[in-house]
């Protein structure tokens, strides 16, 4: 049986992490913005 959003912590963490954001110029900008708007968390929650 296949269950729906069978998803995996670890390749939600690469794809949008706070990490795999630093990487690319975008994903700085996309941070610093963020951070401009006062967000405290920029990355993925750890929520899952």
């Amino acid at each position: 049986m296949h269950y729906p959003r069978r998803n995996s912590r670890i390749k939600r963490k690469r794809t949008h992490g706070f990490r795999a954001r630093m990487r690319t110029s975008k994903g700085r900008k996309l941070i610093n913005r963020k951070r401009r708007h006062g967000f405290h968390s920029v990355g993925v929650s750890s929520k899952g």
